[in-house]
């Protein structure tokens, strides 16, 4: 028996089956809508909404199809009820809710950003519990002593933007386009020097909240003092962002990772596939942590993590049809909710 999981909390319809006993991944779907919001810098909500709702069934049917699925293998229907946006999360919420009544199983509702901070427990190789997991996406930057699944304290978190709302929009300075962390990833990589030195806020706080609403502001106004931005400029500036983001995040994932005294590292979400990242992380852990990171197209949001989270939750759920999305969800809040 399986688990048919339903991602829809922004602008990625994704779906994926994965069976009970073994976890084996039956099949996996994802449409991106990338291109759909490209045209406006940024995601629209309503037009993110309409497109899962056009493309959702179909993608569903199509995989089935494709790999021989039936619908009767299902045991229960896990999807993302928050946090997200709401109306993308409505359509994904619903359904979910429709498949579920017609085939007489339960929905498992699932936290979106817990189900990025358990995908690594779906590696060959798992993180040990206790583990410090570090959730970076568009949305979200936190940090997160996982005591066991369903046992979450958060540690520290940004008080402002998201590191991967900062990229989007330093990019947005910069117009390169939308999504912008892989564009600026790229651009920073073409430069040798910190020549802009931007700064580095509460790095040296005694907290682990982080801040980037500064470090945004300062590359403002580095793009106004210049006026007329060259080509050398924009991948100056991309670097010395990158650089002062990731050493606020690598300064305060080493100090919790130390002060908890754990063996292992999670880092996921969508900025978990930047390399500088992985390579900054890298080079300051002790040898004693050892770090986890999904594969690429699982950092950003997908069906296999919403399924593997509901199979973790199964156990405990129940028949219970109320669609309901949330748009803004605490992880702590989510604590033995099983």
């Amino acid at each position: 028996m399986a688990i048919l999981g339903i991602e829809t909390s922004c602008d990625e319809t994704a779906i994926a089956v994965i069976e009970n006993s073994t976890k084996k991944v039956l099949c996996e779907a994802l449409f991106s809508q990338i291109d759909l919001h490209n045209l406006y810098g940024g995601v629209v909500p309503e037009l993110a909404a309409r497109d899962h709702i056009s493309r959702l069934v179909p993608l569903i049917k199509n995989e089935f199809d494709k790999n021989d699925l039936s619908f009767e293998i299902l045991d229960a229907v896990a999807v993302s009820k928050g946090p997200g946006l709401r109306g993308p999360l409505l359509v994904g919420n619903t359904i979910a809710n429709s498949i579920a009544y017609a085939l007489k199983i339960p929905v498992i509702n699932v936290h979106h950003m817990e189900a990025h901070l358990l995908m690594p427990l779906l590696d060959s190789n798992p993180p040990s519990l206790p583990f410090v997991s570090l959730l970076v996406s568009g949305g979200h930057t936190l940090i997160v002593k996982v005591d066991e699944s369903g046992k979450y304290t958060i540690m520290g978190e940004t008080q402002d933007d998201a590191l991967g709302e900062a990229f989007d929009k330093t990019a947005k300075l910069l117009d390169l386009g939308y999504p912008g962390g892989p564009e600026i990833e790229k651009l920073a990589k073409l430069s040798q020097i910190d020549r802009f030195k931007f700064p580095r806020p509460m790095i040296n706080s005694d907290c682990l909240n982080l801040s980037f609403s500064g470090l945004k502001t300062a590359v403002l106004y580095a793009v106004q003092k210049i006026n007329t931005l060259s080509n050398e400029d924009k991948i100056d500036i991309s670097n010395s962002f990158q650089s002062a983001a990731i050493d606020c995040i690598v300064s305060k994932v080493l100090k919790a990772s130390i002060q908890e005294n754990i063996s292992d590292l999670v880092v996921s979400g969508g900025v978990a596939a930047n390399e500088y990242l992985r390579a900054s992380l890298a080079n300051v852990m002790p040898s004693n942590i050892k770090l986890h990171f999904p594969d690429l197209k699982h950092c950003t949001d997908n069906g296999l993590m919403v399924a593997h989270a509901g199979l973790m939750k199964m156990k405990n759920s129940e028949i219970n049809y109320h669609i309901e999305a949330r748009a803004r969800w605490s992880l702590e809040e989510n604590n033995d909710a099983r």
